[in-house]
């Protein structure tokens, strides 16, 4: 029997059990039929949050950012630029802190831009402030 994973489509939401050794194959959603895992950053809010965070085994790294934050928008091209080289191995993820107060509340975010690591559900690393392309996939290749 193959190892597999779960991985949670960003297009419908709907949870995919992809085996293992396919994962580096673009593995298309059973449900809509597009791509699973998506090159860019993948946007949610207070409704989506805890679903997508808790049906992914991938490791999944999480913006919080605000539109009026200098930092953030420094950083901003420097995640997608890592996002679309690691997207095989890391899911990136972004929260709007202003559109998701609940999220933000509840994961204690009190410095943006924080980056937070999710597994299997639970938290397993965070960083605080902006973070250059070579640091930011150094601490992702050492948390994940």
């Amino acid at each position: 029997m193959t190892d597999s994973m779960f991985i949670t489509c960003a297009s419908c939401g709907a949870k995919n059990r992809v085996p293992s050794n396919r994962v580096s194959q673009e593995p298309v959603c059973g449900k809509c039929k597009t791509g699973v895992l998506t090159p860019a950053p993948i946007n949610l809010d207070d409704q989506s949050f805890q679903r997508f965070i808790q049906n992914n085994d991938m490791p999944i790294v999480v913006d919080f950012w605000a539109s009026w934050c200098g930092p953030c928008q420094m950083m901003a091209p420097i995640f997608n630029q890592v996002s679309q080289e690691m997207f095989k191995s890391v899911r990136f993820v972004k929260v709007d802190t202003e559109q998701a107060q609940q999220t933000s509340a509840q994961y204690g975010i009190r410095s943006i831009p924080s980056l937070l690591v999710f597994k299997n559900g639970r938290e397993i690393a965070r960083q605080a402030g902006a973070l250059d392309k070579s640091s930011l996939t150094q601490w992702l290749n050492s948390v994940k």
